[in-house]
């Protein structure tokens, strides 16, 4: 794609449906900086203020964007909080939003609502703990520091004692819990009355205690926590009034269904199902095309590389790239690499891989092959609970964590429509597999012993091999019930990923005169760019089986690669030879039979 960039105003440049902006001409990236203030005045931005007039646009009272994290969340909600807040003495300066999409929609008629409306702003990403007692406290760290940032208000004369004492005891944390929990509310009347104006609230991952309330040792506070968030966000959302302008939240899941959200009927949700602001969170094919250009990067080969790694995800109508990695991947001349996997938080994917069950495993490796989907519904409203009871919930938290999306976005509250799901990038899949990796290396003894094992394989050493598989099935005790073919088809699959100079693994294909149960077939991979042999694994299962019935069916097995021509045609370019496996269980049993065909 080739892109033209204008600059428009000062410091900021124009391409058709995007805006960059960089106000010093550095072409310094935002890594690490998700404040939109000191971002926007030294660095590189992709101009996103067009959500500023969605949210003023918007007939609801209060919006919670729920988008995966590293999205830019923060930053749009530091962006708003910088265009809305009024200053306490003194004229806001307009220079930062200065030639920007808001600034110029509707001819300028956005700019009234420039620092017209007191703000109060809260992140909850570090009100966390491992217990109840440590996440009250981070919360109350939190509202004492946004008090203390308002605590101009009482120098008004027509504050009260009580209220100056009310005020203190948040600020130096006297305050009881009760008085903690009430504290939005009261901010938020208290700003009301000394601005003479309505009150904007700002909420920035307001699920992070929920989480890690859910996720805590010994059963977790989940309970208490959302005990605690209810009453202090339905406060100034249900009981507001004119105190409250309008608010504005953001999560990675959407606890509606909890009782913290239950009493609304003013909030509205937009998830990655939802058409509005669809655009707002990502960054667009022409925004990516805008940025890597501006930063220097005019060969088409960069685009293709980003669409293939970070592209992917479809919110509403809109397709948008991983904004965290492509951010990081212009900041490394353009080297495309697991950015975005990097920044914690797999803990949902890791737990799915780690615990995951035969048809669970299947339902992973078939999202891993090409063009692999599957078909599931999605509830958004899923409580956290139900991950332990409802098989759907797993794929719902997913789907709202960024690992998986859909193009099947319409009817975003039907929660009975199935939906056809997949890894939206190259990024995802590459965690997927490490984590797949991480499974069948535990089983296997550890990362060294798992790559003896892919060794062996490529190298047809059935010593290896065999000693290699009896050891998984004696000592792990994730594989002790091998009891079918297809118990022993999973095993053997999830060994065989992330196999130096080699693609994922196939299975059950179609090729030659039928189906072979898993093929290996070489590929340039990091770090390795010989030849690799194509491998063909057959699998066989006996139960009951003793020594001699199992090299009987590990030999039947090997001949079968031959008889039905699995590994018959032309081989792979990069392929030196064919080495052919006959793999027979029984129980914790097992024989090998193998075979090289050299190259002709």
């Amino acid at each position: 794609m080739s892109v033209e960039l204008h600059e428009c105003s000062k410091g900021v440049w124009r391409a058709p449906g995007a805006r960059i902006v960089d106000r010093t001409g550095r072409r310094r990236l935002p890594i690490g900086d998700d404040g939109f203030t000191s971002a926007a005045a030294v660095s590189v931005l992709v101009d996103k203020t067009a959500l500023i007039a969605d949210v003023l646009d918007s007939n609801y009272k209060a919006t919670l964007f729920c988008r995966p994290r590293r999205f830019g969340k923060t930053l749009n909600m530091t962006m708003m909080k910088a265009f809305f807040e009024a200053v306490p003495a003194g004229v806001a300066d307009p220079s930062l939003f200065e030639g920007t999409e808001v600034w110029e929609m509707g001819g300028g008629a956005y700019r009234e609502h420039f620092a017209a409306y007191p703000v109060i702003y809260l992140s909850m990403r570090t009100a966390k703990g491992d217990t109840w007692k440590q996440t009250y406290e981070a919360l109350k760290d939190v509202l004492a520091a946004e008090f203390d940032r308002h605590a101009y208000v009482l120098e008004s004369d027509a504050v009260a004692a009580y209220d100056w004492d009310a005020v203190m005891g948040i600020i130096t944390g006297s305050a009881s819990e009760s008085d903690y929990a009430g504290s939005l509310l009261y901010l938020a009347r208290l700003l009301r009355a000394y601005h003479g104006r309505p009150v904007v609230l700002l909420v920035d991952e307001y699920d992070a205690p929920v989480m890690a309330g859910y996720s805590g040792p010994n059963g977790g506070y989940y309970r208490e926590v959302v005990t605690f968030l209810k009453r202090l966000l339905t406060g100034p959302l249900k009981d507001g009034g004119e105190v409250l302008a309008f608010a504005c939240l953001t999560g990675v899941q959407r606890i509606s269904k909890e009782s913290i959200f239950s009493d609304l009927n003013n909030l509205v949700v937009s998830t990655p199902l939802s058409t509005d602001s669809d655009e707002r969170f990502g960054f667009t094919d022409t925004e990516t095309a805008a940025l890597i250009a501006y930063m220097g990067y005019d060969d088409p080969k960069y685009m293709v590389e980003a669409r293939r790694w970070y592209d992917g995800y479809r919110f509403g109508a809109a397709d948008v790239y991983n904004p965290w990695s492509v951010l990081n991947y212009v900041n490394y001349g353009c080297i495309a690499d697991v950015y975005w996997g990097n920044t914690s938080g797999n803990s949902v994917l890791a737990d799915l891989v780690r615990d995951a069950d035969e048809s669970m495993l299947a339902k992973v490796y078939s999202l891993l092959s090409s063009s692999g989907t599957l078909l599931a519904p999605l509830d958004l409203g899923v409580v956290f609970p139900d991950i332990g009871v409802r098989s759907d919930a797993l794929w719902s938290m997913l789907y709202l964590a960024g690992y998986l999306t859909t193009e099947d976005t319409g009817l975003p509250n039907n929660t009975r429509i199935q939906r056809r799901m997949r890894i939206p990038n190259a990024e995802v899949s590459e965690l997927y597999r490490n984590e797949v990796v991480e499974r069948f290396a535990r089983g296997a003894g550890g990362r060294d012993s798992l790559a003896a094992f892919h060794e062996a394989l490529v190298s047809c050493d059935a010593v290896t091999v065999r000693a290699e598989l009896r050891r998984i099935l004696r000592d792990s005790a994730s594989y002790h019930d091998i009891t079918s073919e297809r118990s022993v088809h999973m095993l053997i699959l999830g060994l065989c990923f992330g196999i130096s100079g080699f693609a994922d693994p196939v299975s059950n294909r179609e090729v030659g005169d039928g189906r072979p149960d898993i093929q290996l077939v070489p590929q340039a991979t990091p770090f390795f760019e010989g030849s690799r042999p194509l491998v063909t694994i057959e699998l066989k299962y006996m139960r009951g089986a003793d020594e001699g019935d199992l090299k009987r069916l590990a030999q039947e097995a090997l001949r079968q690669i031959d008889d039905r021509r699995y590994d018959a045609g032309a081989l792979p370019e990069r392929a030196s030879s064919r080495v052919r496996w006959g793999i027979a269980c029984s129980g914790k049993h097992v024989a090998v039979a193998a075979e090289t065909v050299p190259r002709v």
